[in-house]
């Protein structure tokens, strides 16, 4: 099943249906909030969705966006282990629920829990989940839970961690990723785009291989991750789609824009992770390619496809930042 796209479109009914009354200035005044907050640094203990005020401009302003990066992730686990299904699924942090709505989207049927220590959060998500259409959603259980080191998970097949690392202490994240990897087959956290973000997830890449899990992605590997601290960090990209109501909260006018992002899915089974990954946007000049890479071999490295390589070369022009190289299908070149 590809529910990705009627998932998506559902979502965006259901939002806007839901904040269809919220008053553009109060929700301009949440949502300038929640951006300071989103880009400041300092981890929290509390909640950081307060009331119903704060949830609706959250939902409208992040939920898409949030939605589109772990939609992303939970593709790239599918490309890594395409016969997988999770019939369990917990979500930590889950909020209002985008990560489930993303993992609805990827399987059909999956039993997901939502646990999050704001209850206008979960209230708003059991309602977004009511007006989905979508059976697994709609039987979702919501549950309050205070995310912190004394949080107990039942066995899961899949854990998701989206957008949540970033609130929380260093010690409290260690106790967290550590918990998710005990309960889960499979554990899938993304945090933000950003120097800061990606360190995080290169923190939690860590304790679940120490944990006895494997990456599935993006890494072609297991090992260490070759780029030097301080020097860059591993992100990718994924095109939002903005309604008139998303567009109105974010006080913005372009019809999409791009969610900037770090994540790191690990696996307690066996996948096959891609040959290599691509992991700037490609640059297309007049008969090559350049491709930016991470490769099974630890290395970072640029290939160069040229016409010369034929389908190979065709392939190339319509490859995208985050993408799998080679195509399965198709061999690598002989050379660069």
């Amino acid at each position: 099943m590809n529910a990705t796209l009627p998932t998506a479109e559902a979502l965006r009914t259901a939002l806007a249906g839901l904040l269809d009354g919220l008053p553009p200035k109060q929700a301009a005044q949440a949502v300038d909030r929640l951006i300071a907050n989103y880009r400041g640094t300092t981890p929290t203990d509390a909640p950081v969705l307060r009331d119903r005020s704060d949830v609706a401009a959250y939902a409208a302003y992040r939920m898409p966006a949030t939605f589109e990066a772990v939609r992303s992730a939970l593709a790239a686990l599918q490309e890594a282990a395409p016969d997988w299904v999770p019939a369990t699924h917990t979500d930590i942090g889950g909020g209002t629920g985008a990560a489930s709505w993303a993992v609805a989207g990827a399987w059909e049927g999956p039993r997901t829990t939502v646990l999050d220590w704001a209850e206008p959060a979960l209230a708003l998500g059991r309602e977004l989940a009511a007006l989905s259409g979508i059976p697994a959603l709609r039987a979702a259980e919501w549950r309050r839970a205070r995310i912190g080191a004394g949080l107990e998970l039942a066995p899961t097949d899949l854990v998701t961690v989206s957008y949540v690392l970033k609130e929380l202490t260093a010690d409290v994240r260690t106790a967290l990723v550590d918990t998710a990897a005990a309960a889960a087959q499979a554990v899938v956290v993304v945090e933000p785009g950003t120097p800061d973000g990606y360190a995080r997830i290169i923190e939690a890449r860590d304790r679940l291989i120490a944990a006895g899990l494997k990456v599935a992605a993006p890494c072609p590997h297991s090992d260490a991750c070759p780029i030097e601290p301080g020097t860059d960090w591993c992100h990718f990209s994924a095109r939002v789609s903005r309604s008139s109501l998303h567009r109105q909260v974010k006080g913005g006018s372009l019809p999409y824009e791009d969610e900037k992002f770090s994540y790191v899915v690990a696996t307690r089974f066996g996948t096959e992770p891609v040959r290599a990954r691509v992991t700037r946007k490609p640059q297309i000049r007049k008969g090559q390619v350049l491709l930016d890479l991470c490769t099974r071999d630890e290395a970072l490295r640029r290939s160069t496809v040229t016409k010369r390589h034929g389908e190979l070369y065709r392939a190339a022009r319509d490859t995208a930042w985050g993408d799998a190289w080679p195509p399965p299908h198709l061999p690598g070149p002989s050379e660069d």
